[in-house]
């Protein structure tokens, strides 16, 4: 079965799923095509993706800087809290990555746990990368403000350095869902931070806002800290420097110092916060 085909069978099984982006009543797959009760129609892209955005958005996310972040994650990058989040997931549910670039860690998840998994993100780019991996896991092109989904909808919801929309995130969880939220930590890509802005206020990053908001929407969640050192070979510190928008604005002059004298590994510090049996 070829690609297009086998998104639209496995979009077809889950139904209900996804809402209308213009009515929001629900949307059945019919002749290939996603179709609202009132007629409103998303149609399937040749990689099986879905586009929701009522009028296209632009975004800094290019082609180059997805294929550097696609081989970094690939290479185990982000591995070590992926596996803490897997922990946390019941097999055989319906998972959500919210903000999910490119899909890798959607589609390492969904391998994981064996999740029904839909990953979207309002990078249009993005998705059409995501769209040519063989993971059965559907990915649409979407607007955190108004995610195109019936109302509790999933089991999980990850948010992996993304914005929260913590209303959305509560509409679309069944009661008995859990949403896992990953924040970088003050050491998180530390080599990168010292190297291209010291002596700058950039140099230095607190995650207090994000996390006392987080925690503000639900008291009851948990926090788990996770720490650990990616050694990097080859080109991948070129790689690294191209996928994160902490060096896009960088002075030329000390990306290229670091580019010609890259460090040996990079430190990865984040939180994992987790909240579930949400009161609606």
């Amino acid at each position: 079965m070829r690609k297009r085909e086998a998104k639209i069978e496995l979009a077809a099984q889950q139904t209900p799923l996804f809402a209308c982006p213009v009515c929001a009543q629900p949307m059945q797959v019919k002749a290939g095509s996603l179709i609202c009760s009132k007629g409103h129609r998303r149609d399937f892209s040749r990689k099986g993706t879905v586009n929701f955005l009522n009028q296209q958005v632009a975004t800094e996310y290019t082609a180059t800087m997805l294929a550097a972040r696609r081989r970094m994650l690939t290479a185990g990058l982000f591995t070590p809290f992926l596996d803490a989040m897997a922990a946390k997931l019941v097999p055989h549910q319906r998972l959500l990555d919210v903000g999910c670039g490119e899909g890798t860690p959607t589609a390492y998840l969904a391998h994981q746990k064996q999740q029904m998994a839909v990953g979207f993100d309002i990078s249009a780019p993005a998705i059409n990368l995501a769209g040519s991996l063989a993971a059965p896991v559907l990915f649409a092109v979407a607007d955190l403000a108004h995610l195109p989904f019936v109302n509790d909808a999933f089991d999980t919801v990850i948010d992996i350095f993304s914005p929260g929309n913590y209303r959305e995130f509560r509409r679309v969880l069944r009661p008995t869902g859990q949403l896992l939220k990953i924040i970088p930590r003050a050491g998180y890509l530390k080599e990168l931070r010292e190297g291209l802005y010291s002596g700058t206020r950039k140099a230095e990053y607190d995650n207090q806002p994000v996390r006392e908001r987080f925690l503000a929407a639900f008291p009851q969640a948990t926090i788990q800290s996770i720490t650990y050192d990616f050694p990097l070979v080859a080109d991948q510190f070129t790689d690294l420097m191209t996928m994160t928008p902490l060096s896009w604005q960088a002075p030329a002059e000390r990306r290229q110092a670091m580019l010609t004298n890259p460090p040996k590994s990079i430190h990865i510090e984040v939180d994992l916060l987790t909240v579930s049996n949400l009161v609606k």
